[in-house]
């Protein structure tokens, strides 16, 4: 293994010095869109919305925004992606192979998104690219003479009735991992086709003392309980006992702020943080630099990207779109500014909304962070919290009391006198005494608008607290329990009930 190390390392430094440089991203994009239009022109949605004719415009991306409108989950659903099970070339050539249950973070029903190969090929495409980043880290041979643990979803899929194969996208991923991934990747497909997560957890702490793991990869939550489940078996004081190589956390699906202190208790030695923008929708940016957890943004993968802002111009109140949002091309973002994301794919997405909301830190080469999801911009009563202001409360109120808060879910519901009141339950070990009041100054302090919202029509809030088994016991009665679930930040007001009568009982 040591000499394999060395000769990864080497292959990476290599592979480093005849990377060409980032073309234009107006250009590197212009040229994704064409081609994707070029393989979709036959598809049913092809001869729909004229490709053919938006392929000879002289300015392809204004003909394709004039043609093509935006399509929610919904509406991509019911007029195209549902036909793709009995027909062929709906919004992409052939039929799918598989589909992707999303994780279902805004509290509806799983998505079910088409996966065609060409759309794997991205999957790995970016993958490798995130990879060959790794020489700008500097990593020891150490890490490369180790083995991965991809903390998937169940690679065991469904069969449907039509005879696609369906799971989550990191399940879908690690069944079709070629067999020589077996030299480096944990737990292996064997115990990653066990249903049940409690089982596949138990099954990698047993193992776990065979295993060399020098990086991890996985939502936040879940991997922290993994750790700990792995700890607490084998009697360790910290994770590094039992994997002294462990160097490398590639996070994702979550921010991942929140539980950096968790994670760093269980450590011995500190670890490296990548943060990867992986969904069912496709591989969409990774960390490709030392000292920042912001994104390279994937321009030249099988991805076109449009974005709309995240204000005015583009959502109303609510965080819905508006009917004719300002959409705009990567070269007219600007650092610092929010956008909600628009994805065209070669899984037959055209101009979909993820339901994201990314900022830009940089635009050479372009790099983003997360900052929350449409619909976990709260504002029923011009409270105006985005995911990211809510995060940030969050943290100062869990340094504030000295304690560790991982995950929250917060809603807008109406008290016995009818009046709103925003209703918090935090998944911590602290008592609830005062909580309410510091984080309402906190949130006070950060944002004007809930200040003003404070003053009318919001007219206070209540906190409750719960423990991380009885967030988990939780998320198991909604069947929401597994390696790739994330929290529903933001609930709708029935949702919170049915949690807050959950843990009013005995």
């Amino acid at each position: 293994m040591a000499l394999i190390g060395k000769l990864v390392k080497a292959g990476l430094d290599i592979t480093s010095k005849f990377q060409s440089v980032d073309d234009n991203p107006q250009h590197l994009q212009e040229t994704q869109l064409r081609e994707l239009l070029s393989q979709a022109k036959n598809t049913a949605f092809g001869k729909y919305h004229g490709f053919e004719e938006i392929l000879k415009s002289d300015d392809l991306i204004s003909s394709y925004r004039k043609e093509v409108p935006i399509f929610n989950y919904e509406q991509m659903h019911e007029q195209w992606w549902s036909r793709q099970e009995r027909f062929e070339d709906i919004t992409w050539p052939g039929r799918p192979n598989f589909f992707a249950r999303s994780s279902g973070t805004t509290g509806n029903s799983s998505k079910r998104i088409p996966i065609t190969d060409e759309f794997m090929a991205t999957m790995k495409s970016v993958g490798t690219s995130m990879v060959n980043s790794l020489h700008e880290f500097d990593f020891p041979e150490s890490l490369f003479e180790s083995e991965v643990l991809m903390l998937s979803s169940s690679a065991s899929l469904d069969q449907n009735v039509q005879g696609f194969q369906e799971g989550e996208i990191s399940g879908i991923n690690v069944s079709n991992f070629p067999d020589w991934y077996d030299i480096f990747y944990r737990p292996g497909k064997e115990i990653a086709a066990i249903r049940d997560w409690d089982e596949r957890v138990e099954a990698i702490a047993e193992q776990a003392p065979e295993w060399n793991i020098g990086a991890i990869a996985g939502i936040p939550s879940w991997v922290l309980l993994m750790l700990k489940r792995i700890i607490a078996r084998h009697q360790l004081n910290n994770i590094h006992e039992i994997w002294p190589n462990f160097q490398v956390y590639a996070s994702g699906g979550v921010a991942f702020e929140t539980y950096r202190e968790d994670f760093e208790a269980l450590c011995r030695t500190p670890i490296t943080i990548l943060d990867t923008y992986l969904a069912s929708e496709g591989f969409i940016a990774y960390s490709s630099r030392p000292d920042t957890m912001s994104m390279k943004l994937a321009l030249n993968h099988g991805y076109f990207f449009e974005f709309i802002p995240f204000d005015k111009r583009g959502i109303n109140e609510s965080g819905d779109l508006l009917s004719e949002p300002l959409v705009l091309g990567i070269n007219e973002v600007e650092v610092g500014k929010e956008y909600v994301l628009l994805l065209s794919s070669c899984a037959g997405a055209w101009r979909y909304v993820i339901g994201d909301v990314i900022r830009f830190e940089d635009l050479n080469p372009p790099q983003i962070k997360i900052t929350g999801r449409t619909k976990f911009f709260l504002n029923v009563v011009g409270s105006q919290l985005s995911e990211e202001k809510m995060d940030k409360a969050i943290l100062e109120l869990a340094v504030y009391f000295k304690t560790t808060i991982n995950e929250y879910m917060v809603a807008a519901v109406k008290n016995e006198h009818g009046d709103y009141i925003h209703q918090w339950v935090l998944v911590s070990d602290a008592k609830s005494e005062g909580l309410a009041e510091k984080l309402d100054d906190l949130l006070k302090s950060a944002n004007k608008n809930y200040t003003v919202a404070r003053s009318k029509a919001l007219k206070g809030i209540s906190v409750k607290v719960i423990s991380k088994e009885q967030y988990t016991a939780f998320l198991a009665q909604i069947n929401k329990k597994g390696g790739q679930t994330k929290t529903p930040k933001v609930m709708k007001e029935e949702k919170m009930k049915t949690l807050l009568e959950f843990i009013s009982q005995p």
